[in-house]
């Protein structure tokens, strides 16, 4: 039985096993964030990689649109392994905190993750695994752009005085 406060995790195939390896040199160096994901990849149900029920689900290359506790309106990110990140604006490595943390994730699923000396967490709004001009449709469909707010929050902000 899974702990109710922590999300169910799926993998295809071919992702755990490239990410096992990765994650095992990682903890067997010392690197934390890799044991995060070691311990993500190791509750994983693993399943065959064109499974239907992955197009809801965050996977290497695949961008996934989340908001994070932090309070910051959400954010559309490729998921990517360490050697193809290039680009901070628009990838996440799967090596950091953040990424180690998404992996495996569904939509509507959030998850605690520790980084920069705190707990934060994680919600999986939306998953694509198309290319940019997918991208440009989750950003136009993204709540902030058609005038929603993601959280209920009457606070009008600051204001001049």
């Amino acid at each position: 039985m899974s702990n109710p406060s922590i999300p169910d995790v799926t993998l295809p195939a071919s992702d755990h096993r490239r990410l096992e390896q990765l994650a095992r040199v990682g903890a067997d160096q010392g690197d934390n964030d890799a044991r995060f994901l070691l311990s993500e990849i190791n509750r994983a149900e693993i399943v065959p990689d064109h499974a239907a029920r992955l197009n809801s689900i965050v996977t290497m290359g695949s961008w996934v649109t989340f908001w994070v506790s932090w309070g910051f309106p959400p954010a559309t990110r490729r998921l990517v392994y360490p050697e193809d990140y290039t680009s901070e604006r628009t990838q996440i490595p799967v090596m950091s905190p953040l990424g180690a943390a998404l992996v495996g994730l569904k939509v509507g699923s959030d998850i605690p993750f520790f980084t920069a000396g705190r707990t934060n967490l994680v919600r999986v709004e939306r998953v694509s695994r198309g290319g940019p001009n997918d991208v440009v449709r989750a950003l136009v469909c993204n709540p902030m752009v058609k005038g929603k707010k993601p959280f209920h929050d009457d606070d009008p902000g600051p204001s001049a005085a």
